[in-house]
Protein backbone atom coordinates (compact mmCIF):
# COMPACT_ATOMS: atom_id res chain seq x y z
CA UNK A 1 0.00 0.00 0.00
CA UNK A 2 3.00 2.46 1.24
CA UNK A 3 4.62 1.99 -2.56
CA UNK A 4 1.23 2.45 -4.36
CA UNK A 5 0.27 5.30 -2.47
CA UNK A 6 3.90 6.52 -3.35
CA UNK A 7 3.51 5.73 -7.14
CA UNK A 8 0.37 7.63 -7.52
CA UNK A 9 2.08 10.98 -5.21
CA UNK A 10 4.59 10.77 -7.84
CA UNK A 11 2.63 10.26 -11.01
CA UNK A 12 0.48 13.12 -10.11
CA UNK A 13 2.46 15.40 -8.71
CA UNK A 14 0.39 16.41 -5.96
CA UNK A 15 -0.12 15.76 -2.31
CA UNK A 16 -2.82 13.14 -1.45
CA UNK A 17 -6.42 14.97 -0.73
CA UNK A 18 -6.70 12.75 2.72
CA UNK A 19 -4.98 15.68 4.58
CA UNK A 20 -7.51 18.46 2.67
CA UNK A 21 -5.56 21.74 3.18
CA UNK A 22 -4.68 24.11 1.08
CA UNK A 23 -1.05 24.45 -0.61
CA UNK A 24 1.42 26.30 1.57
CA UNK A 25 4.42 25.82 -0.93
CA UNK A 26 4.75 23.78 -4.41
CA UNK A 27 8.06 23.27 -5.50
CA UNK A 28 8.22 22.07 -9.18
CA UNK A 29 11.66 20.44 -11.16
CA UNK A 30 14.14 22.08 -8.60
CA UNK A 31 17.49 21.34 -9.58
CA UNK A 32 20.87 22.69 -8.00
CA UNK A 33 24.43 22.06 -8.82
CA UNK A 34 27.62 22.27 -6.50
CA UNK A 35 31.35 22.32 -8.17
CA UNK A 36 30.34 20.02 -10.58
CA UNK A 37 27.94 17.69 -8.26
CA UNK A 38 24.21 17.40 -9.31
CA UNK A 39 22.95 17.97 -5.01
CA UNK A 40 19.24 17.71 -6.48
CA UNK A 41 17.96 16.74 -9.90
CA UNK A 42 14.51 17.63 -10.92
CA UNK A 43 12.69 17.32 -7.27
CA UNK A 44 9.17 17.74 -6.49
CA UNK A 45 7.68 18.99 -3.19
CA UNK A 46 4.98 20.99 -1.82
CA UNK A 47 3.68 21.93 1.89
CA UNK A 48 0.34 21.94 3.43
CA UNK A 49 -1.27 24.28 6.01
CA UNK A 50 -1.33 22.66 9.30
CA UNK A 51 0.66 19.52 8.31
CA UNK A 52 4.22 18.09 9.54
CA UNK A 53 6.17 17.42 6.19
CA UNK A 54 9.19 14.91 6.81
CA UNK A 55 12.07 15.41 4.91
CA UNK A 56 13.59 11.69 5.07
CA UNK A 57 17.00 10.31 3.19
CA UNK A 58 20.46 9.43 4.34
CA UNK A 59 23.50 12.26 4.96
CA UNK A 60 23.71 13.75 1.44
CA UNK A 61 20.83 12.76 -0.04
CA UNK A 62 20.24 16.13 -0.63
CA UNK A 63 17.57 17.32 2.64
CA UNK A 64 20.08 20.64 3.16
CA UNK A 65 19.89 21.49 -0.26
CA UNK A 66 16.18 21.55 -0.44
CA UNK A 67 15.53 23.34 2.93
CA UNK A 68 18.54 26.13 2.14
CA UNK A 69 16.62 26.75 -1.29
CA UNK A 70 13.37 27.07 0.60
CA UNK A 71 15.28 29.29 3.42
CA UNK A 72 16.68 31.80 0.54
CA UNK A 73 20.06 30.52 1.54
CA UNK A 74 20.32 29.20 -2.05
CA UNK A 75 19.04 29.87 -5.51
CA UNK A 76 18.14 26.47 -7.51
CA UNK A 77 19.62 26.12 -11.27
CA UNK A 78 16.26 25.55 -12.21
CA UNK A 79 12.80 24.38 -11.30
CA UNK A 80 9.30 26.36 -10.35
CA UNK A 81 8.39 28.12 -6.50
CA UNK A 82 4.84 28.59 -6.04
CA UNK A 83 4.10 30.38 -2.36
CA UNK A 84 0.47 30.44 -1.59
CA UNK A 85 -0.34 29.53 -5.09
CA UNK A 86 1.86 31.97 -6.46
CA UNK A 87 5.15 32.02 -8.31
CA UNK A 88 7.96 33.81 -6.51
CA UNK A 89 12.02 33.85 -6.38
CA UNK A 90 13.34 34.08 -2.83
CA UNK A 91 16.59 35.82 -2.92
CA UNK A 92 17.28 35.82 0.29
CA UNK A 93 16.47 34.65 4.27
CA UNK A 94 15.89 37.74 5.00
CA UNK A 95 13.25 38.17 2.01
CA UNK A 96 11.82 34.45 3.19
CA UNK A 97 11.64 35.71 6.51
CA UNK A 98 8.98 38.26 5.44
CA UNK A 99 6.97 36.10 4.12
CA UNK A 100 6.62 33.72 6.72
CA UNK A 101 9.36 31.46 6.13
CA UNK A 102 11.62 30.71 8.97
CA UNK A 103 14.34 28.20 9.26
CA UNK A 104 16.12 26.26 12.44
CA UNK A 105 19.53 25.15 10.67
CA UNK A 106 21.18 22.41 12.37
CA UNK A 107 24.72 23.64 12.34
CA UNK A 108 24.48 27.19 14.63
CA UNK A 109 24.65 30.81 13.50
CA UNK A 110 24.59 32.15 16.42
CA UNK A 111 27.50 35.55 17.42
CA UNK A 112 28.76 33.97 20.46
CA UNK A 113 30.04 37.55 21.57
CA UNK A 114 26.44 38.92 21.32
CA UNK A 115 23.74 38.28 23.88
CA UNK A 116 20.80 36.03 23.63
CA UNK A 117 18.14 38.75 23.36
CA UNK A 118 20.97 40.41 20.44
CA UNK A 119 20.90 36.86 18.67
CA UNK A 120 17.27 36.60 18.58
CA UNK A 121 16.61 39.70 16.99
CA UNK A 122 19.84 40.32 14.74
CA UNK A 123 18.60 42.70 11.55
CA UNK A 124 15.27 43.03 13.02
CA UNK A 125 16.22 45.40 15.99
CA UNK A 126 13.83 48.22 17.14
CA UNK A 127 14.91 51.37 17.06
CA UNK A 128 13.66 55.14 17.69
CA UNK A 129 16.00 57.45 15.25
CA UNK A 130 18.93 55.03 15.37
CA UNK A 131 18.85 54.55 18.88
CA UNK A 132 18.19 50.85 20.05
CA UNK A 133 15.00 50.50 22.44
CA UNK A 134 16.68 47.70 24.35
CA UNK A 135 13.90 47.31 27.04
CA UNK A 136 11.20 46.69 24.17
CA UNK A 137 13.66 44.17 22.75
CA UNK A 138 14.18 42.49 25.77
CA UNK A 139 10.70 42.09 26.36
CA UNK A 140 10.22 40.41 23.47
CA UNK A 141 13.25 38.43 23.72
CA UNK A 142 11.90 37.07 27.48
CA UNK A 143 7.87 36.52 25.90
CA UNK A 144 9.52 34.34 22.68
CA UNK A 145 11.31 32.64 25.74
CA UNK A 146 8.55 31.94 27.81
CA UNK A 147 6.44 30.77 24.85
CA UNK A 148 8.66 28.53 24.42
CA UNK A 149 9.28 27.09 27.86
CA UNK A 150 13.20 27.57 27.69
CA UNK A 151 15.02 28.61 31.08
CA UNK A 152 17.08 31.02 29.73
CA UNK A 153 17.99 34.86 30.59
CA UNK A 154 17.65 37.45 27.56
CA UNK A 155 20.98 39.24 28.46
CA UNK A 156 22.90 35.50 28.77
CA UNK A 157 25.96 36.26 26.41
CA UNK A 158 25.93 33.13 23.94
CA UNK A 159 29.29 32.01 23.89
CA UNK A 160 28.52 30.69 27.71
CA UNK A 161 25.65 28.50 26.83
CA UNK A 162 25.82 24.77 26.47
CA UNK A 163 25.22 23.68 23.29
CA UNK A 164 21.48 22.21 24.54
CA UNK A 165 20.65 26.18 25.85
CA UNK A 166 22.26 27.61 22.05
CA UNK A 167 20.12 24.76 20.36
CA UNK A 168 17.32 26.53 22.47
CA UNK A 169 18.49 30.17 20.78
CA UNK A 170 18.27 28.79 17.27
CA UNK A 171 15.11 27.20 17.68
CA UNK A 172 13.29 31.42 19.49
CA UNK A 173 15.38 32.62 16.74
CA UNK A 174 12.61 30.76 14.52
CA UNK A 175 9.68 31.78 16.92
CA UNK A 176 10.59 35.99 17.04
CA UNK A 177 7.66 36.87 14.14
CA UNK A 178 4.40 35.31 12.54
CA UNK A 179 4.78 31.97 10.52
CA UNK A 180 3.87 30.64 7.72
CA UNK A 181 6.17 28.23 7.10
CA UNK A 182 8.51 26.40 9.73
CA UNK A 183 11.50 24.32 9.17
CA UNK A 184 13.48 22.60 11.28
CA UNK A 185 16.55 20.75 10.76
CA UNK A 186 17.37 18.03 13.57
CA UNK A 187 16.50 20.51 15.88
CA UNK A 188 16.13 17.81 18.81
CA UNK A 189 19.76 16.54 18.80
CA UNK A 190 20.97 18.62 21.83
CA UNK A 191 17.53 18.49 23.52
CA UNK A 192 16.37 16.95 26.85
CA UNK A 193 13.14 14.91 26.76
CA UNK A 194 11.06 17.81 27.91
CA UNK A 195 12.63 20.47 26.15
CA UNK A 196 11.46 18.17 22.88
CA UNK A 197 8.40 17.35 24.26
CA UNK A 198 7.92 21.14 24.73
CA UNK A 199 8.98 21.74 21.25
CA UNK A 200 6.41 19.30 20.21
CA UNK A 201 3.61 20.90 21.83
CA UNK A 202 4.38 24.23 20.43
CA UNK A 203 4.52 22.64 17.03
CA UNK A 204 0.93 21.26 17.65
CA UNK A 205 -0.35 24.35 18.78
CA UNK A 206 1.19 26.22 15.33
CA UNK A 207 -0.52 24.01 13.20
CA UNK A 208 -3.74 24.53 14.45
CA UNK A 209 -3.09 28.04 13.11
CA UNK A 210 -2.54 26.95 9.54
CA UNK A 211 1.55 26.76 10.02
CA UNK A 212 3.38 24.46 8.07
CA UNK A 213 6.53 21.92 9.02
CA UNK A 214 9.46 20.96 7.22
CA UNK A 215 10.71 18.80 9.27
CA UNK A 216 14.61 16.96 8.96
CA UNK A 217 14.92 13.97 11.27
CA UNK A 218 16.43 10.38 11.39
CA UNK A 219 14.39 9.28 14.26
CA UNK A 220 11.56 7.13 13.83
CA UNK A 221 9.93 7.94 16.97
CA UNK A 222 9.70 11.31 15.95
CA UNK A 223 8.29 10.76 12.62
CA UNK A 224 5.01 8.61 14.46
CA UNK A 225 4.95 11.48 16.81
CA UNK A 226 4.50 14.68 14.50
CA UNK A 227 4.92 13.60 11.23
CA UNK A 228 1.50 13.80 8.72
CA UNK A 229 3.83 12.90 5.65
CA UNK A 230 7.40 11.96 4.65
CA UNK A 231 9.13 12.63 1.39
CA UNK A 232 12.32 10.40 0.74
CA UNK A 233 14.96 11.66 -1.27
CA UNK A 234 18.34 10.02 -2.25
CA UNK A 235 21.38 10.63 -3.82
CA UNK A 236 19.94 14.14 -4.83
CA UNK A 237 16.26 12.30 -6.08
CA UNK A 238 12.88 12.59 -4.88
CA UNK A 239 12.12 8.66 -4.58
CA UNK A 240 8.75 8.82 -2.81
CA UNK A 241 5.94 10.91 -0.82
CA UNK A 242 4.34 8.43 1.49
CA UNK A 243 2.20 9.35 5.27
CA UNK A 244 3.64 8.52 7.97
CA UNK A 245 2.19 5.52 9.38
CA UNK A 246 4.35 3.78 6.67
CA UNK A 247 6.65 1.03 8.05
CA UNK A 248 9.92 1.46 9.16
CA UNK A 249 10.82 -1.45 6.97
CA UNK A 250 9.65 0.45 4.10
CA UNK A 251 11.14 4.13 4.96
CA UNK A 252 14.92 2.41 4.84
CA UNK A 253 14.57 0.33 1.54
CA UNK A 254 13.27 3.80 0.12
CA UNK A 255 15.82 5.58 1.41
CA UNK A 256 19.49 2.91 0.86
CA UNK A 257 17.21 1.73 -2.26
CA UNK A 258 18.27 -1.77 0.01
CA UNK A 259 16.92 -3.95 2.32
CA UNK A 260 18.00 -3.57 5.73
CA UNK A 261 17.25 -7.07 7.89
CA UNK A 262 18.68 -5.94 11.43
CA UNK A 263 20.06 -2.71 12.09
CA UNK A 264 22.60 -4.06 14.61
CA UNK A 265 24.94 -6.42 13.50
CA UNK A 266 25.40 -9.61 15.88
CA UNK A 267 28.69 -9.16 18.13
CA UNK A 268 30.96 -12.03 19.55
CA UNK A 269 31.34 -11.12 23.00
CA UNK A 270 35.20 -12.69 24.76
CA UNK A 271 35.57 -10.28 27.59
CA UNK A 272 39.31 -10.59 28.91
CA UNK A 273 41.24 -8.32 30.89
CA UNK A 274 40.47 -5.28 32.63
CA UNK A 275 41.15 -1.99 30.21
CA UNK A 276 39.89 0.61 31.49
CA UNK A 277 39.02 1.22 35.44
CA UNK A 278 37.63 3.87 37.61
CA UNK A 279 37.21 3.68 41.35
CA UNK A 280 34.85 6.18 43.35
CA UNK A 281 35.65 8.85 40.39
CA UNK A 282 34.71 12.66 40.92
CA UNK A 283 35.60 15.35 38.84
CA UNK A 284 36.05 19.13 39.91
CA UNK A 285 32.89 20.64 38.67
CA UNK A 286 30.92 18.06 40.45
CA UNK A 287 29.06 16.77 37.14
CA UNK A 288 30.54 13.19 38.24
CA UNK A 289 30.80 12.52 42.18
CA UNK A 290 30.98 9.17 42.50
CA UNK A 291 31.47 6.31 39.73
CA UNK A 292 33.26 3.00 39.88
CA UNK A 293 33.41 0.95 36.77
CA UNK A 294 35.74 -1.07 34.36
CA UNK A 295 35.48 -2.25 30.58
CA UNK A 296 37.57 -5.05 29.53
CA UNK A 297 38.94 -6.21 26.20
CA UNK A 298 36.32 -7.87 24.10
CA UNK A 299 33.30 -6.37 24.86
CA UNK A 300 31.01 -2.98 24.32
CA UNK A 301 29.70 -1.35 27.78
CA UNK A 302 27.55 1.06 27.68
CA UNK A 303 26.82 3.87 29.72
CA UNK A 304 23.01 4.95 29.61
CA UNK A 305 21.47 8.34 31.15
CA UNK A 306 19.30 11.53 30.63
CA UNK A 307 21.22 14.09 29.16
CA UNK A 308 23.13 15.56 32.32
CA UNK A 309 23.54 12.63 33.81
CA UNK A 310 27.31 13.25 33.94
CA UNK A 311 28.00 9.96 31.39
CA UNK A 312 29.58 12.28 29.11
CA UNK A 313 31.88 13.66 31.97
CA UNK A 314 32.96 10.63 33.09
CA UNK A 315 34.60 9.44 29.95
CA UNK A 316 36.42 13.01 29.35
CA UNK A 317 37.30 13.05 33.27
CA UNK A 318 39.23 9.61 32.33
CA UNK A 319 40.62 10.99 29.20
CA UNK A 320 41.75 13.88 30.90
CA UNK A 321 39.69 16.90 29.68
CA UNK A 322 37.89 17.41 32.50
CA UNK A 323 40.10 17.67 36.60
CA UNK A 324 39.74 14.55 38.46
CA UNK A 325 39.24 16.12 42.14
CA UNK A 326 38.99 12.18 44.13
CA UNK A 327 39.01 8.55 42.86
CA UNK A 328 41.03 6.99 40.70
CA UNK A 329 41.46 5.91 36.87
CA UNK A 330 42.98 2.98 35.89
CA UNK A 331 43.94 2.36 31.97
CA UNK A 332 45.67 -1.20 32.13
CA UNK A 333 46.20 -1.41 35.52
CA UNK A 334 48.26 1.07 35.73
CA UNK A 335 47.13 4.92 37.43
CA UNK A 336 46.34 7.45 35.02
CA UNK A 337 44.20 9.43 37.17
CA UNK A 338 46.75 12.90 36.27
CA UNK A 339 47.64 12.29 32.52
CA UNK A 340 46.59 14.79 29.76
CA UNK A 341 44.87 13.25 27.09
CA UNK A 342 48.03 13.13 24.87
CA UNK A 343 49.54 10.48 27.36
CA UNK A 344 46.12 8.91 27.40
CA UNK A 345 46.95 8.53 23.32
CA UNK A 346 49.82 7.29 23.83
CA UNK A 347 48.64 4.35 25.87
CA UNK A 348 46.24 3.58 23.36
CA UNK A 349 43.56 5.54 24.90
CA UNK A 350 40.88 7.51 22.04
CA UNK A 351 38.09 9.59 22.96
CA UNK A 352 35.78 10.15 19.88
CA UNK A 353 33.82 13.01 21.53
CA UNK A 354 30.40 13.85 20.89
CA UNK A 355 30.57 17.37 19.55
CA UNK A 356 32.31 16.98 16.08
CA UNK A 357 32.19 20.78 15.17
CA UNK A 358 33.42 21.82 18.13
CA UNK A 359 35.74 19.37 19.30
CA UNK A 360 36.38 16.87 16.96
CA UNK A 361 37.47 18.25 13.33
CA UNK A 362 39.01 20.68 11.65
CA UNK A 363 35.79 21.83 9.73
CA UNK A 364 37.54 24.69 7.14
CA UNK A 365 40.57 21.64 6.71
CA UNK A 366 40.94 19.08 4.06
CA UNK A 367 39.53 15.53 5.33
CA UNK A 368 43.36 13.75 5.49
CA UNK A 369 44.66 16.60 8.04
CA UNK A 370 41.66 16.07 10.39
CA UNK A 371 42.04 12.09 10.19
CA UNK A 372 45.72 12.26 11.03
CA UNK A 373 45.61 15.25 13.41
CA UNK A 374 45.93 13.00 16.40
CA UNK A 375 48.60 10.63 15.24
CA UNK A 376 51.21 13.52 13.90
CA UNK A 377 53.51 12.75 16.64
CA UNK A 378 53.90 9.11 15.70
CA UNK A 379 56.91 7.54 13.62
CA UNK A 380 54.17 6.66 10.65
CA UNK A 381 53.26 9.94 10.21
CA UNK A 382 56.48 12.05 11.37
CA UNK A 383 60.05 12.44 11.27
CA UNK A 384 61.40 14.84 14.20
CA UNK A 385 59.74 17.97 12.32
CA UNK A 386 59.05 17.23 9.07
CA UNK A 387 55.62 15.41 8.41
CA UNK A 388 55.39 12.71 6.16
CA UNK A 389 52.44 14.06 3.95
CA UNK A 390 52.88 11.09 1.49
CA UNK A 391 52.11 8.68 3.72
CA UNK A 392 49.05 10.78 4.96
CA UNK A 393 47.59 10.27 2.03
CA UNK A 394 48.26 6.88 1.51
CA UNK A 395 47.05 5.55 4.73
CA UNK A 396 44.15 8.13 4.70
CA UNK A 397 42.80 6.84 1.66
CA UNK A 398 43.33 3.46 2.93
CA UNK A 399 40.84 4.58 5.89
CA UNK A 400 38.05 6.20 3.61
CA UNK A 401 37.45 3.09 1.62
CA UNK A 402 37.17 0.95 4.70
CA UNK A 403 34.86 3.47 5.91
CA UNK A 404 33.44 4.03 2.76
CA UNK A 405 33.53 8.14 2.80
CA UNK A 406 31.64 9.63 0.18
CA UNK A 407 32.99 11.17 -1.99
CA UNK A 408 36.33 9.31 -1.81
CA UNK A 409 38.65 12.44 -1.73
CA UNK A 410 40.42 13.01 1.66
CA UNK A 411 41.81 16.67 -0.34
CA UNK A 412 37.92 17.95 0.15
CA UNK A 413 37.59 20.51 2.77
CA UNK A 414 35.27 18.66 5.64
CA UNK A 415 32.77 21.52 5.93
CA UNK A 416 31.97 20.40 2.36
CA UNK A 417 30.96 16.82 2.87
CA UNK A 418 27.50 15.90 4.38
CA UNK A 419 27.13 15.54 8.51
CA UNK A 420 26.78 11.60 8.30
CA UNK A 421 30.57 11.46 5.87
CA UNK A 422 31.97 14.29 8.17
CA UNK A 423 30.86 11.76 11.25
CA UNK A 424 32.80 9.01 9.07
CA UNK A 425 35.79 11.47 9.23
CA UNK A 426 35.73 11.58 13.08
CA UNK A 427 36.02 8.27 13.32
CA UNK A 428 38.66 7.60 11.11
CA UNK A 429 40.99 9.45 13.48
CA UNK A 430 41.08 6.53 15.94
CA UNK A 431 42.01 4.53 12.88
CA UNK A 432 45.64 6.55 12.24
CA UNK A 433 47.30 5.13 15.29
CA UNK A 434 47.10 1.72 17.68
CA UNK A 435 44.25 2.22 20.09
CA UNK A 436 43.61 -0.81 22.69
CA UNK A 437 40.64 1.35 24.55
CA UNK A 438 37.91 3.80 22.05
CA UNK A 439 35.27 5.89 23.84
CA UNK A 440 32.49 6.50 21.54
CA UNK A 441 30.76 9.33 22.74
CA UNK A 442 27.19 10.09 21.00
CA UNK A 443 28.40 7.90 17.88
CA UNK A 444 25.40 8.43 15.54
CA UNK A 445 24.04 11.98 16.47
CA UNK A 446 22.50 13.37 13.20
CA UNK A 447 23.35 10.15 10.89
CA UNK A 448 21.03 8.90 9.16
CA UNK A 449 19.86 5.04 8.97
CA UNK A 450 22.59 3.46 6.26
CA UNK A 451 25.15 5.62 8.29
CA UNK A 452 24.51 3.91 11.70
CA UNK A 453 24.07 0.61 10.07
CA UNK A 454 28.23 1.41 9.41
CA UNK A 455 28.68 2.91 12.29
CA UNK A 456 27.53 0.32 14.41
CA UNK A 457 29.33 -2.77 12.22
CA UNK A 458 32.64 -0.65 12.84
CA UNK A 459 32.04 -0.80 16.34
CA UNK A 460 31.49 -4.30 16.58
CA UNK A 461 34.39 -5.14 14.38
CA UNK A 462 36.80 -3.16 16.94
CA UNK A 463 35.78 -5.21 19.76
CA UNK A 464 35.72 -8.38 18.02
CA UNK A 465 39.40 -7.81 17.13
CA UNK A 466 40.12 -7.42 21.00
CA UNK A 467 39.41 -4.02 21.90
CA UNK A 468 37.73 -1.92 24.75
CA UNK A 469 34.75 -0.33 23.82
CA UNK A 470 33.07 2.18 26.01
CA UNK A 471 29.67 3.11 24.21
CA UNK A 472 28.05 6.56 25.50
CA UNK A 473 24.37 7.28 24.37
CA UNK A 474 21.30 9.00 24.87
CA UNK A 475 20.12 6.72 22.14
CA UNK A 476 18.56 3.90 24.04
CA UNK A 477 18.36 0.65 21.21
CA UNK A 478 22.12 1.50 20.64
CA UNK A 479 22.18 0.58 24.74
CA UNK A 480 20.20 -2.77 24.14
CA UNK A 481 21.28 -4.04 20.97
CA UNK A 482 25.01 -3.38 21.13
CA UNK A 483 26.29 -3.75 24.64
CA UNK A 484 27.71 -6.63 26.85
CA UNK A 485 27.24 -4.59 29.91
CA UNK A 486 25.42 -1.16 30.95
CA UNK A 487 25.74 1.20 33.80
CA UNK A 488 23.11 3.50 34.16
CA UNK A 489 23.80 7.03 35.38
CA UNK A 490 21.84 9.52 37.57
CA UNK A 491 22.85 12.58 38.96
CA UNK A 492 26.49 12.04 38.81
CA UNK A 493 26.27 8.76 40.18
CA UNK A 494 25.92 5.08 38.77
CA UNK A 495 22.51 3.61 39.72
CA UNK A 496 22.77 0.19 38.28
CA UNK A 497 24.94 -2.17 36.50
CA UNK A 498 23.38 -4.43 34.38
CA UNK A 499 23.84 -7.39 31.98
CA UNK A 500 22.43 -10.24 30.01
CA UNK A 501 18.83 -10.67 30.17
CA UNK A 502 18.65 -7.41 32.77
CA UNK A 503 19.47 -4.90 29.67
CA UNK A 504 16.00 -4.20 28.93
CA UNK A 505 14.06 -0.50 28.39
CA UNK A 506 12.14 -0.89 31.60
CA UNK A 507 15.21 -1.55 33.83
CA UNK A 508 17.41 1.35 32.29
CA UNK A 509 14.68 4.06 32.60
CA UNK A 510 13.87 3.03 36.03
CA UNK A 511 17.86 3.64 36.87
CA UNK A 512 17.71 6.74 34.61
CA UNK A 513 15.30 8.56 37.43
CA UNK A 514 17.01 6.72 40.34
CA UNK A 515 18.61 9.11 42.08
CA UNK A 516 20.78 7.42 44.86
CA UNK A 517 23.59 5.31 44.02
CA UNK A 518 24.44 1.36 44.31
CA UNK A 519 26.83 -0.49 45.01
CA UNK A 520 28.48 -2.25 42.24
CA UNK A 521 30.12 -5.69 43.21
Amino acid sequence: MAELAAKSDQNSGLPSQEHGSRLLLDLEGISKHFSGTLALDNVDFSLKSGEVHVLFGENGAGKSTLISIVAGAQRPDQGRFNFRGNPVEIFSVHHARTLGISTVFQEFSLVPQLTIEENLFLGAEENSFGVLKKSALRNKAREVLDQLGFSLSPNQRVAYLSRAEQQMVEIAKAFRSELSVLILDEPTASLTDQETDQLFTLIEQFKTKGVGVIYITHRMNEIRRIGDRITVLRDGHKVATVDADVSEEELVRLMTGRVVDQIFPSIRFQPLDTMLETNNLATADGAVTNVSMHVKRGEIVGLAGLVGSGKSDVARACFGLSRVSAGDVYLDGKKTSESSPRAMLDQGFFYVPADRRDEGLMMMRNARESMVLAALSTAEYSRGFLLRRREETVQTEKIAERLNLQPRNTERIVEHFSGGNQQKILLAKCLTRDVRLFVFDEPTVGVDVGTRVAIYRFIGQLCEAGAAVLLISSDLPEILHLTHRVYVMCNGVVTAELSGDEICQEKILQYCFRREAVEII
